[in-house]
C-alpha cells in the first residue's frame, strides 16, 4: 500500500511539473508525410513532413522546441535506405545513403555531449549479411551549413546482424548517452541474450562491454521500452517474450531480471510489436499485431505477479496486423500507430493514392495511461493526422530532457575515465523562500559562452538558458515561483568546465 501511495505522489509531482518542458522531443516526423507538433502543450497538432517510411524514423528539435532535422528509412531498399531531412523538409546536404533497411526501430538521434552544434545518428543493419551491424553518422550545423550537413557517414561499430531494436538512454551524469543494441539470432545455431553497450561522451563513442542477461531471444524484431526516469527497461519480441529489468544509468548495467512472459516456440505467436511505460512507470502497455486480432495490453509493474495483472484494453479483428508502435508523448499520453492492411493481411508500401482509411489517417491515444484497466481512457483512431497517413512506426526518439540521476555517484557530469576539470571555478546557490528566488553566483570562470540548466528531483529539465559569458563571474537571480516544493539541481556549463549545486525550495 505504501508503494502505491508513493507512486501516486510521484505521479502528482510529474503532472504538476509538466508544462511543455520536454522540448527536444516536441516534434515527431513519421509515416506517410505525417508529423505532430507538441509545442501546444495539451493541444498537439498535425503538420506535414517529407517522411516516407513504414517504420524507422527519428527526429529532434532545438531547446525551444523548433524542428532541427529528422531521419527515416524506406522499405524495399536492401541497404543504405536511410535519409536525413532538414527543418525545411528537404534532403540535407549529403543526407542520402544512410545505413538502414526499412525496418522499424533501426534509427535514433542523440546530441553530441561535447558540441552543441553536432549530432549523432545511429542506425542498424538487421538482416542483410553484406552490411550488418551498428553504425553512426555525424550531422553538423555551422555558419556555412545553417540547415545542417552529414559530414561523417556510416561509421561501423559492430559487424554482425542486429535485432531491430535500438535504444539510447541518458547517462546518470545528465550529459552523456548510453546506446544499447542486441545481437540477432538469425543465422546462428543458438539463441542469445547478449546486450552490447556503447557510451557517447565528449571524447566520442566507446564500447563498454557485453552483458548476457534475460531470456534467450529468438527473433530479429523486438522493441526496447524505457521508463520515464530511465530506471527500468522492457524488451518484448514477436515470439511473445516480455522481459523487465532494472537499469543503472551510471554503469549501464541491467539487473533484477523479471520474466513477465516467456517466448513461445510454436504458433500462434502473439507478435508483440511495441511497448511503452506510463509516466509514473507503474503501467506497461504492449501492442500485439496478429491475425485475426490486433490487441493492446496493460501490465501493472507494481503487482506481486506482473503476468497475472495482464489486462486487455482493446482489440480489433479487421484489419489484421494493423496495430504497431506505441510511444509516450511529451504530454504524457501514449500514442499508437496503425497501418491499413487488407482483409487477407496484405499491406502496401507506399500506399496507393486511394488508400485512405480511419486506421491510417489517425493515431489512437491512451489519455490516462496511469489509470488501471479500461479507466486508462483508450480512444482508438482519435488523433487526426491532417490528411496524412501512418504505417506501423513512430519516432524512435530518446528522452532528450532526462537530467542527472540526482544523489547517485555519477551525477557529477564527469564521464567514466574522464578527469574532473582542474580549474578553480566555484558556484554558490542560495534560495530564499521570502523572495521565491535562487541566487546563483559563480567565480573564477573561463570561456566565452555559458549554459545554465535546472533539473527537478525526477531528473527532468525545467529551466534552460544560454548566452555570452563575462568571465570570471556569472550571476543569475532565478525566479522559482512556478517551481513545486522539492530539491533542484543547478548545472552551469562553459567550454572549460561544469559546475553542479543543489538547493531546496520549501
Amino acid at each position: 500500500m505504501r508503494v502505491r501511495v508513493f507512486y501516486a505522489i510521484v505521479l502528482l509531482i510529474c503532472m504538476i511539473w509538466y508544462s511543455g518542458n520536454a522540448q527536444r522531443n516536441n516534434i515527431w516526423c513519421f509515416g506517410d508525410s505525417a508529423g505532430i507538433n507538441f509545442n501546444g502543450g495539451a493541444m498537439p497538432f498535425a503538420f506535414n513532413t517529407a517522411v516516407q517510411s513504414r517504420g524507422s524514423c527519428t527526429s529532434i528539435a532545438d531547446l525551444s522546441g523548433n524542428l532541427l532535422f529528422y531521419g527515416f528509412t524506406k522499405a524495399g531498399i536492401v541497404n543504405n535506405s536511410g535519409r536525413v531531412f532538414n527543418n525545411q523538409h528537404q534532403l540535407m546536404q549529403n543526407g542520402d545513403s544512410i545505413l538502414g533497411q526499412g525496418w522499424y526501430y533501426e534509427m535514433t538521434i542523440i546530441p553530441d555531449p561535447g558540441d552543441d552544434s553536432s549530432y549523432y545518428l545511429f542506425s542498424l543493419g538487421v538482416t542483410n549479411s553484406s552490411l550488418p551491424g551498428l553504425y553512426y553518422s555525424k550531422i553538423y550545423f555551422d555558419l556555412q551549413n545553417p540547415l545542417g550537413v552529414v559530414a561523417q557517414k556510416n561509421t561501423q561499430l559492430l559487424n554482425f546482424r542486429m535485432v531491430d531494436c535500438l535504444l539510447a538512454v541518458k547517462h546518470g551524469n545528465g550529459r552523456d548517452w548510453w546506446v544499447i543494441v542486441r545481437e540477432s539470432p538469425i543465422g546462428q545455431a543458438v539463441y542469445n541474450n547478449s546486450w552490447y553497450k556503447f557510451l557517447v561522451t565528449p571524447s566520442g563513442v566507446s564500447i563498454m562491454g557485453i552483458q548476457n542477461i534475460g531470456q534467450l531471444n529468438g527473433t530479429n524484431l523486438g522493441n526496447i521500452g524505457v521508463s520515464p526516469d530511465g530506471s527500468k527497461i522492457c524488451f518484448s519480441n514477436l515470439g511473445g517474450l516480455v522481459d523487465l529489468f532494472d537499469f543503472d544509468r551510471c554503469t549501464g548495467s541491467f539487473y533484477n531480471h523479471v520474466v513477465i512472459e516467456q517466448q513461445l516456440t510454436v504458433n500462434p505467436y502473439p507478435y508483440y510489436w511495441s511497448n511503452a511505460f506510463s509516466y509514473s512507470g507503474q503501467y506497461l502497455y504492449v501492442s500485439s499485431s496478429t491475425n485475426p486480432e490486433s490487441k493492446l495490453w496493460q501490465f501493472d509493474i507494481l503487482a506481486s505477479n506482473i503476468a497475472s495483472s495482464k489486462t486487455l484494453i482493446w482489440q480489433t479483428t479487421l484489419p489484421p496486423y494493423s496495430i504497431g508502435a506505441i510511444k509516450r508523448g511529451p504530454d504524457n499520453k501514449i500514442y499508437i500507430s496503425s497501418a491499413w492492411v487488407d482483409s487477407t493481411g496484405n499491406y502496401y508500401f507506399p500506399y496507393l493514392s486511394n488508400q485512405y482509411y480511419i486506421e491510417n489517417m489517425n493515431l489512437s491515444v491512451i489519455n490516462s495511461p496511469d489509470s488501471a484497466g479500461l479507466t486508462c481512457d483508450f480512444q482508438p483512431y482519435s488523433f487526426y493526422l491532417g490528411g496524412k497517413r501512418t504505417y506501423w512506426g513512430l519516432p524512435n526518439n530518446p528522452d532528450y530532457d532526462l537530467g542527472p540521476l540526482v544523489g547517485s555517484p555519477c551525477d557529477t557530469l564527469v564521464s567514466i575515465n574522464e578527469p574532473v576539470s582542474s580549474n578553480n571555478a566555484e558556484m554558490f546557490v542560495y534560495y530564499t523562500s521570502s523572495w521565491q528566488t535562487a541566487f546563483i553566483n559563480a567565480q573564477h570562470l573561463t570561456g566565452s559562452r555559458y549554459k545554465l540548466e535546472i533539473f527537478d528531483l525526477m531528473g527532468k529539465s525545467i529551466f534552460r538558458e544560454s548566452g555570452a559569458l563575462n568571465p570570471p563571474y556569472f550571476t543569475k537571480n532565478l525566479n522559482c515561483n512556478s517551481f513545486a516544493t522539492g530539491v533542484y539541481t543547478v548545472v552551469l556549463i562553459t567550454e572549460k568546465g561544469r559546475l553542479v549545486k543543489r538547493f531546496v525550495k520549501e
